[in-house]
């Protein structure tokens, strides 16, 4: 089959190579790729940042998730057949979406939303878990609540804001003036031009804020949340919490203390719980999202749609920070 891959961590171009396709395993479906789409966590991967939480073997297929249709079933697989149109995120051990096939546990895949394209649907699977996961399993956001999402017009962005509106809460997001129209069509109550105004001097007493950006930003916006509120990040530092419920060991997670020191002066100094979202794969939880989906509540963002053979430019127009919504490679 033919696959996107990288010889070694670091910034370094992928490569179209002719490998064989993957054997699946008794619980593992064969997928064949329709497309994928590019998120963040692809460029963390192939620059080797997430080497202490998971390494890989090379040459590595980047792409963390994808729609397509079932080709071959496991002998143990009780839940798709072949035929099935599908999407999903692979655990990340399995990773590798840029290619034709894909072998995936069952547990990580749900039926495509019907009435999504195979581009559309392919959008999904790694935003909707992660808002999913930061909404709902750590923030427990509830009604009435206010909550900053950081970057609405980003992948997640788009997504996290739908959801956070559809539980009702207020919404306050950061965005350039190119994407305030959007993030306001898709439920924002408030917009902060992150380019001429600082948000965390306008927003004042929040009960959660989702970050996706970290860095300077993570730390700022501890600033916003009232005392009692809970910050969840995408891309902040792992710390010393996520390390013993992540069963990273004693010594990665003497090392997460460590370089997570400064958020947790922060926590303590705003009395704000801080957490680091490593988001699991669930076709559990896809498919409440196929179902918001199929009924209206929560609409795809797609900015652009690359051929398969140029997905390293689908790669480099993500990394410029242009894109509203998702970008797509399309694989067939």
């Amino acid at each position: 089959m033919r696959a996107m891959v990288i010889d070694r961590y670091g910034k370094v171009p992928m490569r179209l190579a002719e490998i064989p396709a993957p054997e699946i395993g008794e619980y593992e479906v064969l997928a064949e790729i329709h497309a994928a789409s590019i998120n963040p966590v692809d460029f963390k991967i192939r620059d080797g940042k997430v080497k202490m939480l998971i390494k890989y073997k090379m040459p590595l297929i980047l792409g963390n998730d994808f729609s397509g249709v079932i080709a071959k079933v496991g002998a143990k697989v009780t839940r798709f057949k072949a035929g099935d149109e599908i999407y999903a995120r692979p655990r990340k051990s399995k990773i590798g979406t840029f290619a034709e096939y894909i072998a995936i546990h069952e547990d990580d895949i749900a039926l495509k939303p019907k009435n999504l394209s195979f581009e559309e649907a392919a959008s999904i699977p790694l935003v909707g878990l992660t808002s999913y996961q930061a909404l709902t399993d750590i923030l427990q956001l509830q009604r009435g609540q206010k909550i900053l999402i950081q970057a609405g017009a980003g992948g997640v962005g788009t997504f996290a804001i739908q959801l956070a509106k559809l539980m009702g809460a207020t919404v306050a997001t950061t965005a350039s003036a190119a994407g305030a129209d959007l993030v306001k069509s898709l439920g924002a109550d408030e917009i902060i031009n992150y380019k001429t105004e600082k948000f965390e001097k306008i927003l004042k007493n929040y009960d959660a804020v989702f970050d996706t950006l970290g860095g300077e930003i993570l730390e700022k916006s501890f600033e916003v949340i009232k005392s009692g509120g809970k910050i969840v990040s995408v891309s902040g530092l792992p710390n010393a919490r996520f390390g013993k419920e992540y069963g990273s060991g004693f010594f990665k997670t003497l090392l997460f203390s460590a370089a997570s020191h400064k958020l947790t002066a922060l926590e303590k100094k705003h009395n704000v719980e801080y957490t680091f979202l490593f988001m699991k794969p669930s076709g559990e939880q896809l498919r409440i999202i196929a179902n918001l989906i199929e009924n209206g509540k929560i609409k795809p963002i797609i900015d652009r749609v690359f051929p398969f053979e140029d997905a390293q430019k689908a790669m480099e127009y993500a990394e410029s920070g242009r894109a509203k919504g998702k970008i797509i490679v399309k694989i067939r």
